[in-house]
């Protein structure tokens, strides 16, 4: 299993495997678009933040919009210690055989955002969600529609006998940002 190269991940955005595709990046953002051996996903403008204002319980099997509030806009202000989810503004179609990780970026690591590490798996599709801890003491901004985290993609050795689609994953075709789902 080998990385792919920005030769390769070009080639196959522009055939349709990430849109919308950004080549270079402008100056004065958290960089984004294709590198060396990956591509820089940017985070869309609507983010759910979540709060205690309700005092709910988090459960992945019975999750509440009381956990959170829904924000839109240029930029979201992580509280303290806190979460949100967002998504991409890119939308991702993954090749069969192609297994990619997604994995934050240094930019904002260095100023305590962790974005969790995501698989996209062959053949899944959509907007991927996205994981965003704050995990220092003070609030964070994070900037809509620039760079969030890196896509690594990951060539097989041999084609795997079930993708994400053939298994008819939950996850499948995300248009927003989806919330836990246990079936």
């Amino acid at each position: 299993m080998g990385i792919k190269s920005d030769t390769w991940i070009a080639a196959h955005a522009l055939a349709g495997m990430i849109e919308p595709f950004a080549s270079d990046c402008p100056k004065g953002v958290v960089s984004y678009g294709v590198s060396s051996y990956g591509y820089d996903m940017r985070v869309a403008d609507e983010f759910k933040v979540f709060t205690n204002v309700f005092n709910a319980i988090v459960d992945p099997k019975a999750f509440t919009g009381r956990s959170f509030v829904d924000m839109n806009g240029d930029s979201c202000i992580i509280p303290p210690n806190s979460f949100a989810l967002a998504r991409s503004l890119e939308y991702f179609r993954i090749p069969r055989d192609v297994l990619c990780l997604v994995i934050g970026k240094s930019t904002y690591a260095r100023a305590g955002i962790i974005v969790n590490v995501t698989p996209l798996e062959p053949e899944w599709e959509g907007f991927v969600t996205i994981e965003i801890s704050n995990t220092t003491p003070l609030p964070v901004k994070v900037y809509a529609n620039e760079g969030i985290a890196q896509v690594l993609f990951m060539g097989a050795d041999d084609m795997c006998s079930v993708s994400y689609q053939d298994k008819k994953g939950k996850y499948q075709n995300q248009t927003g940002i989806w919330l836990p789902r246990v079936e």
